[in-house]
């Protein structure tokens, strides 16, 4: 009786502390919980000087195999893809930066941020890294900067994968599209709350976010706000006003397409345009997903990715 005792007050302690730190130091805490997923997904916090950039990234699998850069989308970081990592660092050299712009990156308003102009830093950096060739892959404003850098770099790539790319035009206009014809960004943040919204208009079931952490996604975004308002309005002229359907037949890499059906953001319609514009690329197409398949459905995601990868 004395043992359960005990246990049910040290039990008691940890929670009564951890709610302490919650409440008092919520960054620590979310840091405690990025950083899990980090050892989770078998990554490692590394960095690397790319011209008069510091690019972060996180890196996992075996040092000999083929490495996959993948990119993450606008308002994200290299950390987008931690929750994907298990499924992949098993046979691949998985590489995820910060983009120039974002994260622990360079975030300079003066700079530009069009699609070209990064992909050309991504070429920058895999020069630093040594890598002469790689497997590609992007969410949203990353697998734009994955199809220019395919376009720009066709002899750097294995092959591509493109989450629910910008850069294209569908049959039908999404939401996003909608507002921004509007002049509306519906991807700033205006408050803790606000949250809220912005996730469950890019995730087709919501993601459940505490208010504390809440809280500290709405402090960076309002950290960055003036420049994050540029690149997203870089995104909507290159994507929209200047998109690259009429250049996807010169794509030479393999590609994949993979999408979710309920993504508010870009429309599912993309994925036809895609499909019947690149040469030797095919798709697939989740039910209950919305704008970011690697974290709403990171394994069945893997698993479609893995067999593709394993083609070339």
């Amino acid at each position: 009786m004395e043992a359960v005792e005990i246990f049910l007050t040290l039990l008691g302690f940890l929670m009564v502390s951890l709610i302490a730190v919650y409440v008092l130091f919520p960054r620590t805490l979310y840091g405690f919980l990025r950083n899990s997923l980090r050892r989770k997904g078998k990554l490692t916090a590394k960095s690397i000087k790319v011209g008069d950039m510091i690019w972060p990234y996180l890196e996992g699998g075996p040092s000999d195999a083929e490495p996959l850069v993948l990119l993450h989308g606008f308002g994200g970081d290299k950390d987008n893809w931690a929750m994907y990592a298990p499924e992949i660092v098993g046979k691949y050299r998985l590489i995820a930066p910060d983009l120039p712009g974002f994260g622990e990156n360079v975030r300079d308003l003066d700079r530009d941020y069009d699609m070209a102009t990064q992909a050309a830093r991504v070429r920058d950096f895999l020069d630093a890294m040594g890598i002469e060739k790689c497997h590609i892959g992007g969410n949203s404003m990353g697998g734009f900067v994955s199809l220019r850098f395919a376009l720009d770099y066709p002899e750097r790539l294995l092959s591509m994968t493109l989450f629910n790319n910008a850069g294209v035009v569908g049959a039908n206009e999404s939401e996003l599209q909608k507002e921004a014809q509007a002049g509306k960004n519906p991807l700033e943040i205006h408050s803790p709350d606000d949250v809220k919204r912005m996730l469950a208009f890019v995730a087709h079931k919501p993601m459940k976010v505490l208010g504390q952490f809440r809280k500290i996604f709405y402090e960076d975004f309002a950290v960055h706000r003036e420049l994050l308002d540029k690149i997203f309005w870089t995104l909507v002229e290159d994507g929209t006003v200047k998109p690259l359907n009429d250049q996807l037949d010169q794509v030479k890499a393999p590609t994949l397409i993979i999408w979710g059906r309920h993504d508010q953001l870009i429309d599912v319609s993309c994925v036809n345009v895609l499909e019947n514009g690149i040469p030797n690329a095919e798709s697939v197409v989740f039910e209950d997903v919305g704008h970011v398949p690697m974290i709403e459905n990171p394994k069945g995601t893997a698993k479609r990715h893995l067999e593709f990868l394993a083609k070339y």
